[in-house]
């Protein structure tokens, strides 16, 4: 599997993203329903804390992307949803920065949203990821 990313403008790079991405050679395509800082019963986790969320609902994509064999180097795009976009923004580079270190390269998309399923939950990130083969290698 190959993926190239394509920046015909720098600015998104900052935070980690990119305009597109390219998948040549993919054999599996995971689309992931939204993940929020929930626990196993669908509870909302830490409240008013959006940074907590994030880590939290991140952890919860990670955890899904293992049940399917694949990890955040997988991903190729995310839509994050929040109900704060400037609270979001405020606290963007810190939360990007999760995505660069686990190795994931994504387009992707911040939507902002009046309410999510419940009060309590400030975000929730979707994502779609994909798997291949490359020259004899796993990816």
């Amino acid at each position: 599997m190959e993926l190239t990313t394509h920046n015909p403008s720098p600015w998104l790079e900052h935070f980690g993203f990119n305009h597109a991405v390219e998948v040549r050679g993919a054999d599996r395509t995971l689309y992931c329903s939204g993940q929020t800082a929930s626990d196993a019963q669908g509870a909302p986790l830490h409240p008013g804390d959006l940074v907590a969320q994030y880590r939290s609902a991140w952890d919860n994509l990670v955890t899904l992307l293992a049940a399917a064999d694949m990890t955040p180097a997988n991903l190729v795009r995310l839509n994050i949803f929040t109900t704060d976009v400037p609270a979001f923004m405020d606290v963007a580079e810190t939360l990007t920065g999760i995505h660069v270190e686990a190795g994931a390269q994504v387009a992707c998309t911040l939507i902002g949203v009046g309410a999510l399923y419940a009060p309590e939950v400030l975000v929730e990130i979707e994502a779609t990821a994909v798997a291949g083969a490359v020259a004899g290698a796993a990816s």
